[in-house]
């Protein structure tokens, strides 16, 4: 096999060119491991996330990237379905022709605060001497402290051959102050997408 299951996913990524906040903290792949797109019938989309929304979202980002190939598992694998029971959905999905499986989880979220004092300059207005010093005027300019929370979230990212029935890709990011859901997927699948083309994962 030639190239990943998120070759159409993530090589549209490539026209963002604002800063990212996102980095690869560790990543693992099968050696010798590629996928060829072209022979691809179906990808699962599961983004694991404790708000159902932001669920939808990441489901939705991920899926919108693979050119129709990808199946988002919140209509899927709904209400209906019994998650609790890996048998079946082991045979469900291979009997539903998927290939892979691509999952986006977030593991966790780290909150700092930290303290930004304010500046203060004053000036006196004129002084020679201790006397002009003392009773002269001074001008005080302030600006007050304030505190600021910076946000880290870690994102854990797999890739599944499902037709071997085994992890072929993983990789954990963390991503700093994301403006959204949609910006912190997209951040993920840049830098994943980067990750995987230089450890020849994937080719472009």
């Amino acid at each position: 096999m030639k190239r990943t299951t998120l070759l159409g996913f993530i090589s549209s990524l490539l026209i963002f060119t604002s800063c990212t906040s996102t980095r690869i903290t560790s990543s693992w792949r099968e050696p010798d491991k590629q996928v060829v797109v072209a022979q691809l019938n179906k990808v699962l989309v599961v983004g694991m996330f404790n708000n159902e929304s932001n669920r939808h979202r990441a489901e939705d980002q991920m899926a919108g990237y693979l050119n129709g190939k990808g199946v988002v598992s919140y209509s899927y694998l709904d209400v209906n379905f019994n998650k609790n029971n890996e048998e079946v959905l082991r045979n469900k999905i291979k009997a539903d022709g998927f290939d892979a499986a691509v999952t986006m989880r977030l593991i966790d979220v780290d909150k700092e605060q930290t303290y930004n004092p304010g500046n203060m300059l004053s000036y006196p207005s004129y002084y020679r001497n201790f006397s002009g010093y003392y009773y002269r005027s001074w001008s005080y300019y302030s600006t007050p402290g304030y505190y600021s929370t910076t946000k880290t979230y870690t994102i854990e990212v797999n890739v599944y051959s499902i037709k071997e029935d085994k992890i072929i890709w993983s990789g954990l990011t963390e991503t700093t102050n994301p403006d959204g859901v949609k910006r912190l997927t997209e951040e993920v699948a840049k830098v994943v997408f980067n990750k995987m083309v230089e450890q020849g994962f994937i080719s472009k």
